[in-house]
């Protein structure tokens, strides 16, 4: 199960990032990400709100996937992780290349070691696998331990208003 989280990691270069803010909203953002097995990177601003929450709670979630027409293609990952930021240059390196392999043209822009960007390592301990080809609802909810093992895998069916089963459409 854990391989096919990574395998749509892998496939995915966008992801939905949540954070508390000091208001207790949440903060909601797009960021370019890249992993190393479940671990999920992305750089941020030295000044931006998602590291000033991120500082305060590491607590974040996100959300990734891509829109589909067809309702039983879906699938998608919803994450909640533990944020922090990256502190050793060699991890910090290897962050770096991975969004750059996995989006080229950041390359045309500013070295994020040059101008002293934030990396940032989201590690995760729950991730929620939708796969809808086997039901409208279904996922998997996978919890991790702190060395990334997968804990538990329960396999759930959500009734989201619409049914289970496919029909056919004429």
């Amino acid at each position: 199960m854990l391989e096919k989280v990574i395998g749509m990691l892998g496939d995915n270069r966008l992801a939905s990032l949540a954070t508390t803010g000091a208001d207790g909203w949440p903060h909601c953002t797009m960021i370019g990400i890249a992993n190393v097995d479940a671990r999920i990177y992305f750089v941020v601003a030295r000044n931006s709100q998602k590291l000033l929450d991120i500082e305060r709670d590491d607590r974040v979630s996100l959300a990734i996937g891509h829109d589909v027409i067809d309702p039983s293609s879906i699938r998608a990952l919803a994450v909640k992780a533990r944020a922090r930021t990256v502190d050793t240059p060699e991890e910090r390196r290897v962050a770096i290349e991975l969004l750059h392999k996995k989006r080229p043209a950041l390359r045309r822009l500013e070295d994020p070691e040059e101008i002293g960007a934030v990396v940032i390592v989201a590690v995760p301990e729950e991730i929620r696998l939708l796969d809808y080809s086997a039901g409208y609802g279904h996922s998997v909810l996978i919890k991790l331990g702190p060395d990334g093992s997968v804990v538990s895998a329960d396999e759930q069916q959500h009734d989201w208003g619409y049914g289970h089963q496919f029909k056919p459409v004429d």
